[in-house]
């Protein structure tokens, strides 16, 4: 499946959990239901921020890294994390919530605001060095995009522990856990595709 047809496949799959899950009216919140302050909340919106940079890094790396398995490595990562994009949006709209808050980002997590560096959620790739993954040709590629998106994974890994840590809701923590234990595996992958192109 190619990597365009697959995006859109997901994106269509999350717009019809969400208009599946949702009214035409925006839903009344319950006692239960996160608040637009909650931990559950504030992680949906960081994370699908934080996920939104990996798309875009997994599609590069489709498209241009000269390593097939890098390039695999890289769709199967746009695909994944778009998905759960379009998951943790359906989860605000049930919840009656915007996708932005006026809570600062990571201000979810105890000492999040303190991980926050230059102004980016742990593990984010700059202005600067988005721009030199995008420029980049040939092997460049494949090196910049395996160390960027290790970095990534580490980072995001740190958010999904701080909601475990936060949340009870049986949907956030199932998902964080999905999250959790994917991106480890394909840090390990990342580490061994590291050695195949000589940059480990």
């Amino acid at each position: 499946m190619g990597l365009a047809l697959g995006l859109i496949i997901v994106l269509m799959g999350g717009y019809a959990i969400g208009r599946a899950s949702s009214p035409d009216v925006t839903p009344v919140a319950t006692v239960s239901t996160p608040s637009d302050s909650s931990p559950e909340a504030g992680f949906a919106r960081d994370m699908s921020t934080h996920h939104a940079q990996a798309v875009e890094m997994g599609m590069i790396a489709a498209k241009h890294a000269t390593n097939p398995d890098v390039r695999t490595l890289g769709e199967d990562i746009a695909l994944t994390q778009q998905g759960q994009v379009g998951m943790m949006a359906a989860w605000l709209r049930e919840w009656g919530l915007l996708p932005t808050g006026e809570q600062p980002p990571m201000s979810w997590m105890p000492e999040g605001t303190s991980a926050m560096k230059d102004g980016l959620m742990p593990g984010m790739a700059s202005q600067a060095e988005m721009d030199k993954l995008r420029a980049a040709t040939g092997r460049d590629v494949d090196v910049l995009f395996l160390k960027m998106i290790q970095k990534h994974h580490l980072g995001g890994i740190h958010m999904v522990e701080g909601i475990q840590s936060r949340s009870t809701d049986p949907e956030v923590t199932w998902l964080a856990g999905t999250m959790k234990a994917g991106q480890q595996r394909e840090i390990t992958v990342i580490q061994q595709l590291l050695k195949d192109v000589g940059a480990a």
